[in-house]
C-alpha cells in the first residue's frame, strides 16, 4: 500500500510555505503522492494551481486531486487543457480524482446546475478523454498517453457504475477500513459487469494532526471546513488521527483492507506536520 500526504490547500491560513515547502518536504520524506481537496465557496487554495506550484519544486512524487469537483468547471475544454498542462509539466505525475460534489453553494457561485451535476460529470469525462486522445484542436497533449488516470469519487450506486464504465478506479472520500471493504466489493461487481479487465485502482483518505496541540488543530481546521454539515462536522473532527497510535491504527487497518493507496490529509498548514507524520510512520 502506498502512503501519500495531502497538501493543506483547504486549511485556513495556508500560505506559500504550506504548498511549496510542504511539497519539498513530502518528496524528501518519501511519500507516494501529494493530494488536494476541493471547494469553491471557501477561503482555500484552488487545487490545480496548488498542484502546479508543487510540481515546480518536486521531481517524483505523484500529484493527486482527491477530489476535484469537475462540474464546477463548466468549460470542459479549458479544464482538460489545464489538466494536460499540469500532466505535461510534471512529466506524467498527475492523477485526477473527480466527483460531482455535494454543496449547493459551490454550484451557486460557479453558475452551474447542481441537480444536473452527475450528468455533467459523465459528459465531461467523455469530452476530456476525446481531447486527451488528440481528437480536437485543444492541446497540449498530456504526457500520459490518453490522459491522466481518472479515479471516481463518491459513494452512491452511480459512483461505482461510473468508475467501472469510464474511470480507472475509485477513491473513497471518507470512512473506515471496514467501509472501504464493503464498498470495494460493490466496485468489483460493477467492474466485472462492465467487462473490465484487471483491477481498479483504489484510494482512501483520512485526516490527521500531530503534536501537543493536535486536537485543537483538528477542531479549528476540520470544524471550519465541515461546518456546513452541522452536527456531523464534530464527527469528522473526532475521527481525525491526533496521536501516533491512532494514526498507525488507521494505516494498518487500511493496509489490511486492500486499498492501493491512502492519503493522510492534514488539519494544519504548518510544514512541520510533514515531518511529524513521516516520523510516526517509521
Amino acid at each position: 500500500m502506498d502512503i501519500g500526504i495531502g497538501l493543506p490547500n483547504s486549511v485556513r491560513g495556508v500560505d506559500r510555505a504550506g504548498i511549496v515547502d510542504w511539497a519539498r518536504r513530502a518528496e524528501d520524506a518519501g511519500f507516494s503522492s501529494l493530494g488536494t481537496i476541493d471547494r469553491i465557496a471557501y477561503d482555500n487554495y484552488e487545487s490545480l494551481i496548488a498542484l502546479a506550484a508543487a510540481a515546480a519544486v518536486t521531481e517524483k512524487i505523484r500529484l493527486v486531486t482527491d477530489i476535484l469537483i469537475t462540474p464546477l468547471r463548466a468549460n470542459t475544454a479549458l479544464l482538460a487543457k489545464q489538466a494536460a498542462t499540469l500532466d505535461h509539466l510534471s512529466e506524467g505525475r498527475l492523477v485526477l480524482g473527480i466527483a460531482p460534489g455535494g454543496r449547493e453553494d459551490d454550484s451557486e457561485v460557479s453558475g452551474t446546475d447542481f441537480p444536473a451535476r452527475g450528468k455533467v460529470l459523465d459528459e465531461q469525462i467523455e469530452e476530456m478523454r476525446r481531447i486527451w486522445r488528440g481528437e480536437t484542436p485543444v492541446g497540449p497533449p498530456p504526457k500520459t498517453p490518453g490522459g491522466p488516470p481518472l479515479l471516481i469519487g463518491g459513494s452512491s450506486p452511480a459512483t461505482f457504475r461510473r468508475a467501472a464504465r469510464a474511470g480507472d478506479g475509485w477513491t473513497m472520500g471518507g470512512g473506515t477500513p471496514d467501509d472501504f471493504k464493503a464498498a470495494h466489493g460493490t466496485l468489483l461487481e460493477e467492474w466485472r459487469a462492465a467487462g473490465r479487465d484487471g483491477e481498479p485502482r483504489t484510494m482512501a483518505l483520512f485526516y490527521y494532526a500531530l503534536g501537543p496541540d493536535a486536537q485543537d488543530l483538528a477542531q479549528a481546521g476540520l470544524g471550519s471546513y465541515y461546518a456546513w454539515l452541522g452536527e456531523y462536522a464534530e464527527m469528522v473532527v473526532q475521527s481525525a488521527a491526533t496521536d501516533e497510535d491512532t494514526l498507525r491504527g488507521y494505516v494498518a487497518g487500511f493496509r489490511e483492507s486492500g486499498v492501493d493507496e491512502i492519503i493522510c490529509f492534514p488539519a494544519s498548514p504548518d510544514p512541520e506536520q510533514v515531518d511529524l507524520l513521516a516520523s510516526a510512520l517509521r
